[in-house]
């Protein structure tokens, strides 16, 4: 990552948001969205401003040129604007996936998907698209058709803005991820699961998963969405809380998961990533049964340092490549 060129973009998007913002009644964010369109179109698009606000706004973005930053660059500096509109603005469906985390999905992905040079990705919760982007931009030697839908419509339009801006392909769907999907089934689903409960308990009333008292675990109900939106073979990389076993719903989901799939991993992020240790977290990897689809020897079990610990990711990284290479010799 070019620090400071993720900078000058930052300071960029945060800049005419603030100048868009002080003219239209509208959020941050909303800004941010109205900003990254013109950005990406070259013009402005908002017909209500002043002509002194258009002459600010064109000096701001005349003043660079997005041929001359990286897909990640670009990326990062969007996110940052996202995070400082988000941190003025906490809900808690707005939240984004840590960089490192996503960085890490990538690389266990192409593991998985190594043999694959074409394959088709959905994020059933894709909120601004950050973990997909991230996992996008770093496979480019990967022909990637990704699917993303959200039930939050300024997610999901700073998540089709960050996919121009990045010139990344992707097609992204506006609805809640538990209602029917006009989505084909997928080679690989990538999910940081919300937690909590699911309101629409007729729509759960669909779902094995379903709770038998009370409302049902939106998480819960999303692992099965995604099971059933997998092609046979096709793996999940879900970011699941590291409670997630220990609830009176639990031993559904454990039968649900074993008759379904094979438990390929699970990755133990880092304590320290999380506020509390009951927020920790985890990547849970899970292979859809299929025909001449077999079981792991013995399933990836990883408990991983700080990111910032050189010593151990590396020997974390020398057990990941050696229980795959014991795995292709199946």
């Amino acid at each position: 990552m070019n620090i400071t060129k993720v900078e000058t973009l930052f300071k960029l998007f945060n800049e005419t948001a603030v100048i868009l913002q002080e003219e239209l009644p509208c959020s941050y964010l909303e800004a941010l969205a109205e900003t990254g369109e013109n950005v990406f179109h070259g013009d402005i698009l908002q017909d209500e401003l002043s002509e002194l606000t258009k002459k600010r706004l064109m000096k701001h973005y005349n003043s660079i040129s997005l041929q001359g930053y990286s897909k990640e660059d670009i990326r990062n500096g969007y996110q940052l604007a996202i995070l400082k509109g988000m941190q003025e603005n906490v809900q808690p469906n707005h939240q984004m996936t840590p960089d490192a985390v996503g960085m890490f999905v990538s690389y266990i992905m192409d593991k998985f998907l190594e043999a694959k040079q074409e394959y088709t990705l959905l994020d059933p919760v894709v909120g601004t698209g950050n973990l997909l982007f991230t996992i996008m931009n770093n496979q480019p030697g990967k022909n990637i058709a990704s699917f993303g839908v959200d039930i939050d419509d300024l997610l999901i339009k700073l998540a089709y803005i960050g996919a121009n801006l990045q010139e990344q392909a992707v097609q992204l769907y506006n609805q809640d991820a538990l209602e029917p999907l006009l989505i084909d089934p997928v080679d690989a689903v990538i999910c940081d699961l919300p937690v909590g409960y699911y309101p629409d308990d007729v729509r759960a009333s669909e779902y094995e998963l379903k709770a038998d008292e009370g409302h049902s675990y939106a998480h819960h109900l999303l692992i099965e969405k995604s099971m059933n939106h997998v092609k046979s073979g096709g793996y999940l990389f879900l970011i699941i809380p590291n409670s997630l076993f220990e609830t009176k719903e639990a031993p559904k989901l454990n039968q649900f998961i074993k008759e379904q799939s094979y438990i390929q991993g699970l990755i133990q992020l880092p304590v320290s990533m999380f506020k509390t240790k009951a927020a920790a977290k985890s990547i849970f990897i899970l292979q859809k049964k299929g025909d001449a689809i077999v079981p792991p020897k013995n399933a990836l079990l990883v408990d991983l340092p700080n990111f910032s610990n050189v010593e151990g990711m590396q020997a974390i990284m020398k057990k990941i490549s050696g229980w795959f290479e014991e795995e292709r010799k199946k």
